[in-house]
């Protein structure tokens, strides 16, 4: 029995002999090494650009350095600088193209590069703190120091320190430094603001995040957006954004039904490793850990001192919510004119791109050119290069869907630029019976209109198949148009209730924020409710065919019925009793031609773009189960109106008293 044990160890190590000289021979050099083709540093010739390129780390108060890409144009002499922060790495965001030329290479998000190589500015752009090529840690929207934020830093004073080594380290500058930016880098000119340096001479918040729980990316009224899963996965696991999301389902309705809550498709893909989200999942309502961080809360308390330009786009499908938000807490402190604000017929970040579209619209000309030109360009140079001969910007440049006319006004919201020539009057527009929208009608305060909601069927917010949330058109992320998807789709379903107007004869045009006025019951304990301010198109329109009984949303907003009684103060609903809903939808200005219709429709899902109310009241809706989510029978009675913000011209008031 011993003699096979014996013969295997010999076996064993003459194997082993056996793998260490093949080892050995295999590392031992077989011939003389060729010269490496490869230089041990490649300098490539710059001579023919037009701009030269440096990238430093900037030191904060901290000592924390910051990754910061610096463009000069050729030749420059005392120009002014204009600064991005981002956390969507700076790199990139300079190096659109392999080129030559200054602008090809910001062409692309977050550049409004016609304007910044016209102007001859100095182009900034930084990673923030913890992202890409800086160091540090890295918080989504990093509060300011306080009770949310125990360290001494944050983004102004990281702005602060930034503007402050620039004006001092670049010679080709005249000291004055504007900082411009979209979304999150949008949000980053406000903290910004927030006490400026005294060389910052100039803020473009471009589709800011301003208030992540009221109406931007993260809630809408307490209505969690799930659809933003992918991106806060990708932006807050890794510092360069590597972790990626995947899709198991070609329609991402399919992916998040068989989910079947928001919180168990985070935790299927890992999120609950996020700080970030684990706050999410722990304030659902709208607490201190929301309020502290609004910025319009936060800029309503401080001086204007700085000339600011806020951007705000009508069919935003991220931040709708924040650029007037802004404007409204800020504008009652500007006591010198400085603060300016644009409603452009865009996107999130349209203002950069092509304005002539947007989706199956078509406005006769490019509006974002337009307003490149006309707005931004003289706004920075009378502020940056202290040219006085720019012609000032108007308080309010706001584009006018309907008609597709730009119209300049002295505040927001007003109805027209001619002082008393107009007013806004606050008109409801009933919801009636025989599924009828009546401008100025009388209110039922017994009649309704019915549906179920069913939350094994939520109503989707676009037609299916629902592509992933995305911004690829060539890979058919078609997400930053869908505001303007026509709603045919829910229209036609039994549980959305629609009311539509008769066919106007004279136009309707309003300015500012449509309310909503619901008085509705459910069946169940909790419940969404979903309105939209809808333009109906004729039946034929002979310019463009296929707009013939289009369905437009003109606004749209969603309202989580628990926080009734208050934001921070969630409550389940008494079953089966008629109670008052009030919430505001987002800014318009529109004209109802004549030949139109205005239509509302009502329903209780939004899917997948929010996650779905159980209608059963639950603590906290991330950790609902699947037992939770029942049937409701939703009633919208017809007492129930949306407040619309109609202008009336001097003529029209006085027809209409006759």
């Amino acid at each position: 029995m011993k003699l096979p044990s014996i013969r295997a160890a010999v076996l064993g190590a003459l194997a082993c002999a056996s793998l260490a000289q093949a080892q050995n021979t295999a590392t031992a050099p077989q011939y003389p090494a060729l010269p490496s083709e490869t230089p041990a540093e490649f300098v490539a010739p710059t001579a023919g650009f037009n701009y030269t390129k440096r990238s430093v780390m900037i030191p904060m108060r901290d000592g924390t350095r910051l990754n910061t890409v610096i463009i000069v144009p050729k030749g420059a002499q005392k120009a002014p600088i204009l600064l991005t922060r981002t956390p969507y790495d700076a790199a990139s965001l300079t190096s659109h193209a392999e080129s030559s030329d200054m602008e090809s290479i910001l062409s692309g998000y977050d550049n409004a590069a016609d304007v910044i190589v016209q102007g001859g500015y100095i182009r900034v752009v930084q990673d923030v703190r913890g992202k890409y090529g800086s160091e540090g840690d890295y918080v989504m929207n990093r509060p300011l120091s306080g009770p949310l934020n125990p360290t001494p830093v944050d983004h102004s004073t990281d702005t602060w320190d930034t503007i402050d080594w620039l004006i001092k380290n670049l010679p080709e500058t005249n000291g004055r430094v504007g900082i411009i930016g979209i979304s999150y880098d949008g949000f980053l000119p406000l903290m910004a603001l927030v006490n400026p340096h005294p060389a910052l001479k100039a803020a473009v918040p471009m589709n800011p995040m301003v208030d992540g729980w009221m109406g931007d990316d993260w809630f809408h009224h307490g209505a969690f957006r799930q659809i933003n899963l992918s991106y806060i996965m990708e932006q807050v696991v890794t510092r360069g954004n590597s972790a990626k999301w995947y899709s198991t389902n070609y329609d991402d309705y399919d992916m998040y039904m068989r989910a079947g809550s928001a919180g168990e498709l985070a935790r299927q893909r890992g999120l609950e490793q996020s700080g970030f989200w684990r706050k999410l999942v722990q304030h659902p309502s709208y607490d201190s850990f929301w309020q502290q961080q609004a910025m319009d809360k936060i800029l309503a308390r401080q001086p204007v001192t700085v000339p600011t330009l806020l951007v705000h786009s009508l069919w935003d499908a991220e931040d709708i919510y924040g650029p007037v938000a802004v404007y409204k807490a800020i504008k009652p402190n500007d006591k010198n004119n400085l603060v300016h604000l644009t409603l452009g017929p865009w996107n999130h970040g349209g203002a950069i791109g092509d304005g002539s579209t947007l989706g199956a619209l078509k406005f006769g000309s490019d509006t974002a050119l337009y307003w490149r030109q006309e707005v931004l360009k003289p706004f920075l140079d009378r502020h940056l290069k202290g040219d006085t001969a720019a012609p000032p910007i108007p308080a309010v440049t706001a584009f006018e869907t309907g008609t597709n006319k730009w119209r300049t006004l002295a505040a927001w919201p007003s109805g027209c630029a001619e002082a008393g020539a107009c007013a806004i009057k606050p008109t409801p527009l009933r919801l009636s019976a025989g599924q009828k929208a009546v401008l100025k009608g009388t209110a039922d305060a017994k009649a309704y209109d019915e549906y179920v909601s069913d939350p094994a069927k939520p109503v989707p917010f676009r037609q299916r198949p629902i592509p992933p949330y995305g911004y690829d058109e060539a890979k058919g992320q078609s997400w930053p148009r869908w505001l303007v998807d026509d709603q045919r789709e829910a229209s036609g379903r039994t549980d959305v209730a629609t009311f539509v107007s008769s066919v106007l004869t004279a136009p309707v045009k309003i300015s500012g924020e449509p309310i909503a006025n619901l008085v509705a019951s459910t069946s169940g304990t909790d419940a969404d409710w979903v309105v939209k301010l809808i333009d109906v198109y004729p039946d034929q329109v002979g310019s463009q065919p296929a707009m013939g009984g289009y369905q437009l949303m003109i606004s749209g907003d969603i309202f989580r019925g628990r926080y009734r009684e208050g934001y921070d103060n969630p409550k389940p609903l008494a079953a089966n009793k008629p109670l008052s809903y009030r919430f505001g939808l987002p800014t318009a200005n529109h004209v109802f031609l004549p030949g139109h219709r205005i239509m509302v429709q009502v329903q209780s899902s939004w899917f997948p773009l929010y996650d779905r109310n159980p209608q059963t009241f639950v603590p906290n809706i991330f950790l609902a189960k699947p037992e939770d989510y029942k049937k409701a029978t939703q009633r919208i009675y017809h007492s129930s109106f949306v407040e619309l913000p109609v202008v009336e011209t001097a003529a029209s008031a006085a027809t209409a008293a006759r």
